[in-house]
């Protein structure tokens, strides 16, 4: 399959992308496209852009069919799970109804619209049934200090294999926050390799104990009208982007990622790369992250929404306006508009609209929808 026309983002040129099996195994200028044979299925774009599938590296996949739950600017996740509690027990009774594999599969399919190829599972260890993409759970998943039982023993369990330790830290603007902060890493005698989740209250010499954070604006603000030092903790370790589910943040990643842009903590590029090519070196996903030769073919391609730089186009996109997902060199998401260049084997997909812009997505995402609302018949969700 030979991607023609395209603007990569970080380069100005445009090109041509060769996929063959599940690799990428040419990057073709114009002048050299004659060298492809023409037996190559092809697919021709006009004012496109394409960028490596995007890694969310902090989701609660079975939590993403709640809306968003908050009454208050609270001052820690303590203090707003224990709200949402008292006042908001109905809905919670309502959706946790509905199976736990079933949020699960809309979670997975919430990211692929979204043009996430690659989530980490924050939390339980789910099964999930031939995911469309694909779900990382190699990680010890610790909740938080104030959350999670007997924390101690399975950070510092000696059997414990050497996969990271992921934890929710400093997830408030309080002093006793801060404390957390401290109290995990004070206990953490084998030195385990920690990844923290918000950060929000951690100074720099705390980043300094963290292999990266991962940072969730949307749900900062939501919940506690601030977010991290990103702008500091940077210089001390690694920074990641995570949306969070639903209960704190929208749906749509591209909000999120407009809503950090506009704070400056980091630079245009910095905020690519904690999405592509930095959370696939810190999860150890070989050959991905980036649209190169010998790579894993995940691609995402949407239009070019203004004549401006690629990667001023890349904050622009809106869901609707991605037109096609390629995962391991398989196409897992197609605009309605290119179907007649590749044709579809249209029983493997499912056909749904987001904003009135029809898509063709893998697999039976419209059983999962009419499961959804045999639980849930008035629950909203980004598609029809």
């Amino acid at each position: 399959m030979l991607l023609c026309n395209l603007k990569i983002i970080s380069q100005q040129s445009t090109t041509n992308i060769l996929v063959e099996n599940d690799k990428i195994t040419n990057i073709i200028d114009n002048e050299n496209i004659v060298s492809c044979p023409p037996s190559t299925p092809r697919i021709y774009f006009e004012n496109a852009i394409a960028f490596p599938g995007l890694i969310n590296s902090h989701d609660h996949l079975d939590f993403n069919l709640f809306p968003l739950l908050g009454n208050r600017v609270y001052n820690s996740y303590i203090d707003w799970g224990a709200d949402i509690q008292k006042h908001d027990k109905h809905i919670i009774e309502n959706i946790t109804r509905i199976p736990k594999q079933l949020r699960a599969q809309w979670g997975v399919y919430k990211n692929l619209l979204n043009g996430i190829t690659t989530v980490i599972q924050h939390g339980e260890h789910l099964k999930i049934e031939n995911p469309v993409i694909d779900v990382v759970q190699n990680c010890h998943s610790l909740h938080s200090v104030g959350r999670e039982k007997n924390w101690k023993l399975k950070l510092n369990n000696p059997f414990a294999n050497r996969q990271p330790f992921v934890i929710h830290v400093g997830e408030g603007t309080n002093k006793e926050s801060s404390e957390e902060i401290d109290k995990l890493i004070r206990w953490n005698l084998f030195k385990r390799q920690l990844i923290g989740v918000h950060g929000v209250s951690m100074n720099h010499l705390q980043a300094r104990a963290f292999e990266a954070l991962i940072w969730c604006p949307a749900s900062n603000y939501f919940l506690l009208n601030a977010t991290a030092k990103i702008n500091e903790i940077k210089r001390e370790t690694k920074i990641l982007f995570g949306t969070d589910s639903t209960v704190s943040a929208n749906w749509n990643l591209w909000e999120q990622l407009r809503l950090a842009r506009k704070t400056k903590l980091l630079s245009d590029e910095e905020l690519f790369i904690s999405l592509t090519s930095l959370p696939a070196s810190v999860w150890k996903l070989t050959n991905r992250g980036a649209i190169g030769r010998g790579n894993y073919a995940d691609i995402v391609v949407a239009k070019k929404v203004n004549d401006s730089h690629p990667m001023n186009s890349f904050f622009d996109i809106h869901p609707e306006e991605i037109l096609v997902i390629v995962k391991n060199g398989e196409v897992i998401l197609l605009d309605e508009s290119l179907l007649s260049q590749l044709p579809l084997n249209v029983n493997k997909f499912s056909k749904v609209s987001i904003n009135s812009i029809a898509k063709y997505v893998k697999g039976d995402l419209s059983k999962v929808v009419k499961h959804i609302k045999e639980y849930a018949p008035d629950i909203q969700l980004p598609l029809t």
